[in-house]
């Protein structure tokens, strides 16, 4: 079977590997859909993020649907053909945190295409890949691309958990990628009575809007565009902050009203907060990594029509121009999330 592999920055090629088969209570999967992440394009362009770096080849990929081909012996409710959205969560399930229901931080994760560890954990980018029935949340209604964007709106679903109810909550977003995107879509869809949206791209910005943004704000042509809400010690009450840039973040604080809470989902390094101003407000910091439970409900939102994703895919690249899909997926001038097609 074909695979999709970084060995390092900028060295992306397609691989053939052995095809796997399914043991008891696994199913083996013909992938359809793949969506490309950004911390694949971290991988991709800079051969890793922060302190994690590429030490050897790696299969990228985690946000994956496709239809079930062969089924262990042992597995049920899950039937030849059927579309599924695949986990990439897989927890050891008996350290300390899987036991204390943190699945998130479990100590052994094996999440998909992730080079934390080493030797890495193989991504999902692959035309077959099995999986444990318990990863499997059947998509019956959806399209193959649909269900791959559970992954990310499990990301943004945690982060929501994280900043607690938003039901008739003002709520800024700094970062309109796919993970800012959703960001909107969620608060919306939790009642957020006001959402506004940062970006320095005006196609993303644009998406911002049509994904149900009351304001969308060009950061880099109107860097004070913000100031207004800063007035009386405040506006929103929730930050999303999905860019991962300092200055996104600091620009956001005196919007900020007393009592405010941020949730960082943006990975971009290490940066420095303004600190006076946070204790000042008494503003809340709180970290969104991953997810779990989430991805179940994911599945379930897409599929009784609680929010739609599929404005947000924006291109769909066959495999075997995997290279084009990568820059492509880099630009945001043209595009939100690219999928490939297996």
């Amino acid at each position: 079977m074909k695979t999709i592999v970084a060995h390092a920055a900028k060295d992306l090629r397609i691989e053939t590997r052995e095809m796997p088969q399914p043991g008891p209570d696994q199913v083996l999967i013909r992938m359809a859909t793949g969506g490309i992440c950004g911390s694949d394009l971290h991988y991709y362009n800079h051969g890793g993020f922060g302190p994690i770096r590429l030490k050897e080849p790696m299969i990228l990929g985690h946000e994956v649907a496709g239809h079930v081909a062969a089924i262990g012996n042992t597995v049920t409710g899950l039937s030849e053909g059927q579309l599924v959205a695949i986990s990439p969560s897989r927890p050891c399930g008996t350290c300390k945190f899987c036991l204390e229901g943190n699945q998130n931080h479990c100590l052994n994760m094996r999440f998909y295409g992730s080079a934390m560890p080493f030797p890495h954990i193989q991504g999902a980018f692959c035309e077959y890949i099995v999986a444990d029935a318990s990863q499997c949340a059947v998509a019956d209604g959806l399209s193959a691309g649909e269900a791959a964007m559970a992954e990310p709106l499990s990301v943004v679903l945690h982060a929501a958990g994280q900043a607690g109810d938003l039901m008739g909550k003002r709520v800024l977003v700094t970062g309109c990628g796919p993970i800012g995107l959703l960001a909107v879509l969620v608060a919306r869809s939790a009642g957020a009575v006001e959402i506004a949206a940062t970006d320095i791209m005006p196609f993303t910005l644009d998406m911002a809007r049509s994904t149900g943004a009351d304001l969308a704000i060009n950061v880099s042509e109107t860097p004070g565009a913000l100031d207004e809400f800063a007035t009386d010690k405040g506006h929103f009450d929730v930050l999303f902050e999905c860019s991962g840039v300092a200055a996104a973040l600091s620009s956001a604080v005196p919007a900020l009203r007393p009592g405010a809470t941020i949730v960082q989902l943006g990975l971009g390094g290490d940066m420095t907060l303004p600190i006076q101003a946070m204790t000042a407000k008494e503003i809340t910091l709180k970290g969104s990594f991953r997810f779990h439970a989430e991805f179940f409900m994911a599945v379930e939102m897409m599929r009784t029509g609680r929010l739609s994703v599929a404005p947000l895919i924006t291109h769909t690249v066959p495999l075997a121009e995997a290279v084009s899909a990568f820059e492509l997926a880099s630009d945001r001038n043209k595009a939100i999330k690219v999928q490939l097609g297996f």
